[in-house]
């Protein structure tokens, strides 16, 4: 069996991955809130985890493994924008929930097995909150119910930050009625114009924390193998998660693993509206920029370092996939993926040597192995754009052949212009023209377009 190894956040190193249960490996990633179309840094966490899940069930069988994503539903952004907007919560997570996860299999991620939503999972979080209050580690105040982190020795380890220092570095104001200033709320009340559900402690809705714990133990059990998300969320969210889950189950661990996704940036800078350099994922599938090449670029990078989106990575992937599509147009996959790149990607998602490993097989000619193992990537699916089909039905060999024979004859004759004229054309196609002495080699660049081609077949 291949042997995973994944960089635990919570130990600090690279660890042996020995699941809890080999027959029911269980991983839980903290998914969005729904009010607004996913940017391109919310597809990365996606993708990562979409090829440690396939990578899961590739050593564990398809059936054997239980993947859990969520939607937060119920938050004062959503809030805010129904305000703004004056549709109702309903139709506006509804809406966003589709967009997100169309977004999502346009870049080649697999639906989880499980995608709860928060507003599914409020009698679980009240029964959660109620436990907390009974052992000692939570108390209602003014409406409001909040964890009492003192009770918790533990606080911080996740992120490596004491208490003491959270307290002094603390900006908030802090409410009256906190006992602690790092105190965080698990239910707080609703006036009639914010949704809420009756609870022993008023009429209210949960804190952004508690879902996750909740929906969490509902559906994985109050100790499971994997916990993912961006770092970003380490703390405060993740960093409570752990607090609440492990005081309402002392007996259990919570999270086994837990793994964590570096930020994006673009073109070196981190992504902004005020920089001008925010971007959707849709705003780029509607760029005509294949959710594959966004799949590809960020798979280029290792989860656990910035991740920067580049104008030249983005032409770079779009080339190299053109020609991985038409290398292997037509041609039945290998069986298994070859096992360099399952052994890469075995090794804490080293999913950037595992396309060097695809680089490879398509220099060798190993076409057969070079399709089964960049599907086990997410790559050259069918249904990753239509330019792939476009591409694969152009013989660009036919045109270098024409090429060449035209500047041979034309070293003769000492008259290029027929020479110009095809290479103008194949230019003017997107095509890119390499001519050397050892003859021609033709590309299609990220500008191709077959209809181009017609003046010279």
């Amino acid at each position: 069996m291949v042997e995973i190894k994944l960089h635990n956040t919570k130990t600090r190193q690279k660890e042996v991955f020995e699941p809890i249960d080999a027959k029911n490996v269980r991983m839980y990633v903290c998914g969005p809130t729904v009010y607004d179309r996913a940017h391109l840094g919310n597809a990365r966490p996606v993708i990562v985890f979409d090829v440690l899940q396939r990578l899961l069930r590739h050593v564990y069988g398809a059936e054997h493994v239980t993947y859990v994503r969520n939607f937060t539903d119920v938050d004062d952004k959503i809030n805010a924008r129904a305000a703004e907007t004056g549709r109702s919560i309903g139709e506006i997570c509804d809406e966003t929930i589709g967009w997100f996860l169309d977004d999502m299999r346009a870049v080649g991620a697999q639906d989880p097995d499980e995608m709860p939503r928060a507003t599914q999972y409020i009698p679980q979080m009240v029964a959660m909150i109620a436990t907390l209050i009974e052992t000692g580690h939570a108390y209602a105040a003014e409406g409001h119910v909040l964890f009492a982190v003192e009770s918790y020795d533990k606080y911080g380890a996740l992120s490596g930050r004491s208490l003491d220092d959270m307290i002094a570095g603390a900006r908030v104001e802090v409410a009256p009625y906190k006992r602690n200033p790092m105190d965080f709320v698990l239910w707080k009340p609703s006036d009639s114009a914010t949704p809420g559900w009756e609870s022993p402690w008023g009429f209210g809705r949960p804190g952004w924390h508690i879902e996750c714990s909740a929906m969490a133990y509902e559906l994985l059990g109050d100790e499971f193998d994997i916990h993912g998300g961006g770092n970003d969320l380490m703390f405060p969210h993740h960093e409570n998660e752990v607090a609440q889950s492990c005081c309402a189950h002392p007996e259990a661990e919570f999270a086994k693993v837990w793994m964590h996704n570096e930020m994006l940036q673009v073109e070196g800078k981190k992504m902004s509206k005020s920089l001008g350099n925010f971007f959707t994922v849709r705003n780029l599938l509607d760029q005509g920029v294949p959710g594959e090449v966004i799949r590809f670029v960020m798979l280029s990078t290792h989860y656990r370092k910035p991740m920067d989106w580049t104008e030249k990575k983005r032409d770079e992937a779009e080339k190299t996939l053109r020609k991985w599509h038409a290398l292997t147009a037509g041609i039945e996959p290998a069986p298994n993926a070859a096992a360099a790149v399952v052994e890469a990607v075995a090794d804490d998602l080293n999913t950037a040597g595992a396309i060097t490993v695809l680089h490879r097989l398509a220099s060798e000619g190993a076409v057969a192995e070079l399709a089964a193992s960049a599907a086990f990537l997410g790559l050259l699916g069918v249904d990753l754009g239509d330019w792939t089909e476009e591409t694969a039905a152009v013989d660009l060999d036919a045109f270098a052949k024409r090429l060449a024979d035209v500047r041979l004859n034309a070293m003769e004759t000492k008259d290029f212009s027929e020479v110009d004229r095809i290479k103008n054309a194949l230019l003017a196609a997107g095509v890119e023209v390499r001519m050397s002495r050892d003859g021609v080699e033709l590309s299609a660049g990220p500008q191709f377009d077959a209809a181009k081609l017609g003046d010279l077949k």
